[in-house]
């Protein structure tokens, strides 16, 4: 097995975005200062970043996506051909206003002329096609600040899909059979990229899955003329020919139910759909958000095949309460009786701050958060 699927903590990705961050991109936006002060900002508090990963334990680290307005950016950010137009941080602001946490959120669409791809469904002006390579460049400096791993994660096919509005891109795809075809060659093009760089831990974030367990998603998708089950096995498909031919890279796949500003957006067990996702993804690490009732229990996870990983998601990062190693290792306990225990994993729930504005906890939470996976982690498995 490659050496970096078999690490027992891992790390979804975003982090808590610094005030002294957020300032200096409301300030790029304003037009206050220009983008080589911002990116000096952004490599600074990227290092400070990878050190605190690093201190805490974490067999690999990402740069917290702090170049990132939304974990989405690594797809809408590098392609061109959408109508669409680059996002502000005013903009994740707004989007969240009147919210509460710990509550299901139904993700708006302002009706904008341009919003940014992906974050929102936009349609096509032409076919898609890589402009720059976003995820590249955000390796290349972690890449020379970090000591550990760097780990990346990229947006996935399905949900691209999902938020892809098909319907009025007529002109230029025949459907999403097509357009998913041109996602996966564009999001081959950066993982080449990344591989090239040095990158052998790639994450594929794909929230989209649990869309097929969730009732008011499904109704969404068939209210578009949409086939629920041939959008997942297309999307099984489409994430399996990302992976294909790269080799020593390891590959993680992270399923969660949403994340923004300690909400969620689905619910569902993952009964449905874990037997053919299990059996037909190639990933090497299956990264399954297991902190709250809506995920249902620990059944599902006796489809894993032998030689992979299921990392369980048991630490939160909606909520600041700490949970006990001992209640954590109660849960590991209960997985194991489904799955060996030589296959399973721990990490948090889901990133920190999947958008720029982030959850409702405390930097020093996120890091007893990190501190207590990496503890749980040596206690269970040495």
């Amino acid at each position: 097995m490659k050496e970096l699927a078999k690490i027992r903590n891992d790390v979804v990705g975003s982090l808590l975005r610094p005030a002294a961050l957020k300032q200096a991109r409301a300030n790029y936006d304003e037009g206050k200062i220009d983008l080589a002060e911002l990116r000096e900002i952004e490599n600074r508090h990227i290092s400070l970043a990878v050190k605190m990963q690093e201190d805490v334990g974490l067999s690999v680290v990402t740069d917290g996506e702090y170049r990132r307005l939304n974990f989405q950016d690594s797809f809408g950010q590098s392609v061109k051909g959408f109508d669409a137009a680059s996002s502000t941080l005013q903009f994740y602001e707004r989007r969240v206003d009147g919210s509460r946490p710990l509550q299901r959120w139904d993700i708006p669409d302002f009706g904008e002329p341009k919003g940014a791809a992906v974050s929102q469904r936009r349609p096509a002006l032409e076919r898609i096609r890589l402009d720059r390579n976003v995820p590249l460049e955000e390796f290349q400096f972690l890449s020379q600040v970090a000591h550990k791993p760097g780990k990346v994660a990229l947006i996935g096919p399905d949900r691209i899909a999902q938020r892809f509005d098909w319907q009025n891109s007529k002109s230029v795809y025949s459907g999403l059979d097509e357009f998913v075809a041109d996602v996966v060659e564009v999001e081959r093009q950066i993982i080449s990229g990344l591989v090239e760089a040095g990158c052998r831990y790639v994450q594929i974030d794909a929230p989209g899955y649990t869309a097929y367990v969730d009732p008011a998603s499904l109704t969404a998708m068939r209210s578009r003329g949409e086939d629920p089950q041939v959008n997942f096995s297309r999307s099984l498909k489409a994430d399996n020919a990302l992976l294909a031919g790269f080799g020593d890279v390891t590959f993680g796949i992270h399923l969660c139910r949403g994340n923004q500003r300690s909400m969620w957006h689905r619910e569902g067990s993952y009964d449905a759909i874990a037997e053919q996702l299990l059996n037909e993804l190639n990933h090497d690490r299956f990264l399954f958000e297991y902190d709250t009732p809506r995920a249902g229990g620990f059944e599902p996870l006796r489809f894993l095949p032998k030689g992979k990983l299921v990392v369980l998601g048991l630490v939160s990062t909606k909520v600041a309460p700490l949970e006990p190693v001992d209640e954590i290792r109660r849960r590991i306990d209960e997985a194991a009786k489904f799955v060996p225990l030589e296959q399973l994993a721990i990490s948090p729930q889901c990133g920190f701050s999947s958008d720029v504005v982030g959850n409702l906890i405390s930097p020093d939470d996120q890091r007893r958060k990190l501190e207590r996976v990496v503890e749980t982690a040596r206690r269970v498995w040495g």
